[in-house]
């Protein structure tokens, strides 16, 4: 008998706390960072997401500020 394992899921959306947890930072600053327009997200109903690609383009703009 086998037992087979899940691969992980590519997730194209992350709750503020999962954008957090990704990023290093806390949760607090994530909500600031989308209260100042820096970090993009959508809203769905009352819950707020945030997209892969916003995560990226956020740490990219990191890196490109930095220089």
């Amino acid at each position: 008998m086998s037992t087979a394992t899940a691969a992980p899921v590519d997730r194209l959306l992350y709750k503020p706390r999962e954008a957090a947890e990704a990023l290093a930072i806390s949760r607090s600053t994530v909500y600031e960072l989308m209260a100042e327009g820096v970090l993009k997200y959508i809203k769905l109903g009352r819950t707020r997401r945030i997209r892969r690609a916003d995560l990226e383009a956020y740490v990219e703009s990191l890196a490109s500020t930095s220089d």
